[in-house]
């Protein structure tokens, strides 16, 4: 069930989205918005120059201490000791002891710490399993950033600009940033001393495009998004956000993977790093299960809307799909989809459609990247 209005929680930039007319819905809890007028010129304009997104409802939380580093090679999935330079980000699951995954994240060295950046929805799962498990450590803080967390220091706001011009732009609004936005590498993060006070600039994002995320002072957060969106950037809701991640081959968390799920199944061995002996959660469960699907994108070649859930019939047995759209930038329906082993790219298989048999055919994901497409 949805939670009535005045349950949800809302982001600092809740009234900035409501006095720019957007469409609010329930997101997990959260009242964002869903489009501020046409999802798809909302897509459109991110692939061709740049959008804006408020991912405040996300958590940053700081893991402080000297025992940071053990800490999170206990917990997390991927290797920290991969992280050779300051700023440098990792992507990772967590997972439980049975490998089910907990969340996904990014992980940030920043000199002596470490940054994680969770999910909306997790971050309350996140941090009790985050708190259990530092109880071996005594050398540790873990110290979240968004407002509503218990135990919160310094709260920030989270803003997402994506797109081939985000990085000239936010180097043009914002001065203070404009070394850093030339300068970083993918994948690598920063934090500035600038006129609106500390402000972390990362070079990550959920579009397959380029583009930064910014992590400002809570007071300052509504302030930097007008600056962002007066120099030219379009505000985006959550409907073509998920467009957007989709065309890029991004899983989402509750959908494309759970904590019942197996990480094999759902194409994230490779954030999981077994080349040394690390002891990390979930490593012995994990070693007992047995890949049973692969992961792979959909291109539906009839009428029709691909959708999560939807069966997917192939030669060599079943799968599903877990994340389907109608794709703006290919004006074809794409999925992402378990299916079994044997099955490769190049394949036609027959998505169930309202009792319908609809051809698909089985490619490799991205299906967009840097707006070209790639399927």
């Amino acid at each position: 069930m949805s939670a009535a209005p005045h349950q949800l929680k809302r982001t600092i930039l809740f009234e900035t989205h409501q006095s720019a007319g957007a469409k609010l819905v329930d997101f997990g809890g959260w009242e964002m918005p869903v489009n501020y007028g046409s999802q798809i010129e909302e897509h459109l304009a991110t692939r061709a120059h740049c959008g804006i997104f408020d991912v405040s409802h996300m958590a940053a939380v700081d893991i402080i201490g000297t025992d940071a580093k053990a800490f999170l090679e206990k917990v997390l999935a991927n290797d920290v000791a991969k992280l050779k330079n300051n700023g440098q980000a990792l992507y990772s699951c967590l997972l439980n002891n049975t490998a089910g995954v907990i969340d996904d994240l990014i992980a940030y060295r920043l000199d002596p710490n470490y940054r994680l950046v969770i999910n909306a929805a997790t971050a309350h799962t996140d941090l009790e399993w985050l708190n259990h498990e530092a109880k071996a450590f005594s050398q540790l803080k873990i110290v979240p950033r968004r407002p509503d967390l218990l135990n919160c220091q310094n709260p920030q706001g989270m803003i997402a600009v994506q797109g081939p011009k985000a990085l000239q732009l936010i180097a043009t609004a914002i001065p203070a940033l404009a070394l850093a936005a030339k300068e970083l590498l993918v994948f690598h993060g920063r934090c500035v001393d600038t006129p609106f006070g500390e402000i972390m600039i990362a070079r990550t994002g959920y579009t397959g495009e380029d583009g930064a995320e910014l992590l400002i002072p809570i007071e300052q957060t509504a302030n930097i998004w007008s600056i962002l969106v007066k120099a030219g950037a379009q505000p985006v809701g959550l409907g073509a956000r998920d467009t957007l991640r989709l065309e890029a081959g991004m899983n989402l968390y509750g959908q494309d993977m759970t904590d019942q799920c197996n990480p094999l199944d759902v194409g994230l061995g490779w954030t999981i790093d077994r080349t040394s002996n690390r002891e990390f959660n979930g490593r012995n469960a994990l070693s007992q299960k047995q890949q049973q699907f692969v992961f792979l994108g959909l291109v539906l070649q009839d009428k029709g809307v691909l959708r999560a859930h939807q069966i997917v019939k192939t030669s060599e047995g079943s799968g599903e799909i877990t994340s389907g759209t109608y794709s703006p930038s290919l004006q074809k329906s794409i999925a992402l989809a378990k299916l079994p082993l044997p099955t490769k790219v190049g394949d036609l298989v027959k998505v169930v459609i309202r009792d319908k048999e609809l051809n698909a055919l089985v490619v490799k994901p991205p299906f967009v990247r840097h707006g070209k497409a790639l399927v």
